[in-house]
């Protein structure tokens, strides 16, 4: 397509910042969401996504091992040893939470893992080795990818039960 083209296109849809440009590009997002929300099926009492599934199992091996590197000192300052607990205790009660299936805990399981991500990401970069920076990078892929697996499963949980609509009268 010529700029020529995209140029009279452009005047033909009026001002970048026009209403009613806005106003469609919202329509067709909408439209998009609602397709989405109408394809999700609500969760039977009980069920817990995969997802859900992998991430209270993960929280809980995390927590396992930040405990156990705790108690063996195998911590970056002498200091650390009380932020050390509190966030094995955090991660377990993320596991403890997810298990149940409940949305703050993944809600607050995918806020550390979008620090985490942030933080293997920016070590990667400024790792000192190649087998540092894999690992860095690979922990960063997984952790992303599990982050992206719980954002359908959140809006599965977040789904109200769809219950038969009341005869009009």
């Amino acid at each position: 397509m010529g700029r020529k083209s995209r140029k009279r296109e452009a005047e033909a849809a009026g001002p970048a910042g026009s209403d009613s440009a806005i106003k469609r590009g919202y329509a067709r997002g909408e439209e998009r969401n609602q397709a989405i929300r109408e394809g999700l099926e609500p969760l039977a009492p009980g069920e817990r996504p995969t997802a859900v599934t992998v991430a209270a199992i993960v929280a809980l091996l995390l927590a396992i091992a930040n405990g156990v590197a705790t108690a063996l000192g195998e911590t970056i300052d002498n200091d650390a040893t009380f932020s050390n607990v509190a966030f094995s205790v955090i991660l377990l009660v993320a596991a403890a939470g997810m298990w149940k299936a409940k949305y703050w805990a993944v809600l607050g399981f995918q806020a550390l893992l979008g620090i985490q991500v942030t933080l293997s990401v920016i070590a990667a970069m400024f790792a000192a080795t190649i087998v540092e920076a894999l690992v860095l990078s690979i922990a960063a892929l997984l952790g992303g990818w599990l982050f992206w697996k719980l954002v359908r499963a959140m809006a599965r949980l977040q789904m109200p039960e769809r219950r038969p609509k009341p005869p009009v009268i």
